[in-house]
């Protein structure tokens, strides 16, 4: 199977990666951060280095789900292919960072690998407000984005709410502001007992059949 974690930087994708993981035995695939060649460019001028940064990203998304399509474990993603097509560029372009010939280059792109690509069998998004992010982003310190705008911020979020009213796979949200699923136990067991309803209905399977 195929579970994929969405959410806006900083809304706890890779924690709750990690931590479902190991609870359900599963192979994570985590975003490609630290060794990512564009993003420091990126946040010190987005501008120049938008449409360079959303090829890279696309390029190991495609990748990853590729790899995914040929395992026969259940991979639990962190972030996805359709993200960064349907809210990343888009905002970016939309913001005047991304020229229209880029965009229309990336678009027909993403056309192409999105007609050989399934969703995921479950997808869970974390809805965060702007102010739980920049916390979270704050408390994790990565230089690269201390120097983010909160327009920028805001206008994910936005693409996010919508991309998230119009997914037509299965979906599981988990409310970010209110759910503290690393520090307390009782909200992630809530959490790890709503994907094993999502998945497996109300008696899920023993571990041998999964």
């Amino acid at each position: 199977m195929h579970i994929a974690i969405a959410g806006n930087i900083g809304s706890g994708k890779t924690t709750l990666t990690k931590m479902l993981a190991k609870r359900f035995g599963w192979q994570p695939h985590f975003e490609p951060v630290a060794n990512n060649p564009y993003l420091d460019d990126f946040y010190g001028d987005m501008n120049r280095w938008s449409f360079n940064l959303q090829i890279y990203f696309l390029n190991q998304r495609f990748k990853d789900v590729v790899e995914i399509s040929k395992s026969k474990d259940t991979i639990i993603q962190d972030r996805t292919i359709f993200e960064d097509a349907c809210i990343f560029a888009p905002n970016l372009h939309d913001m005047g960072m991304m020229s229209d010939r880029d965009f229309a280059n990336y678009s027909d792109l993403f056309d192409l690998m999105i007609s050989l690509v399934n969703l995921p069998d479950l997808m869970i998004y974390i809805r965060s407000s702007i102010p739980t992010l920049i916390g979270h982003i704050e408390k994790r310190g990565r230089d690269f984005e201390q120097s983010m705008r909160i327009d920028y911020l805001k206008g994910l979020n936005d693409r996010y709410e919508n991309w998230i009213k119009g997914y037509k796979g299965k979906l599981l949200i988990i409310d970010g502001d209110n759910i503290d699923f690393e520090s307390n136990p009782k909200d992630f067991n809530t959490i790890a007992d709503s994907i094993d309803s999502e998945l497996y209905g109300l008696f899920p399977m023993s571990e041998e059949e999964k």
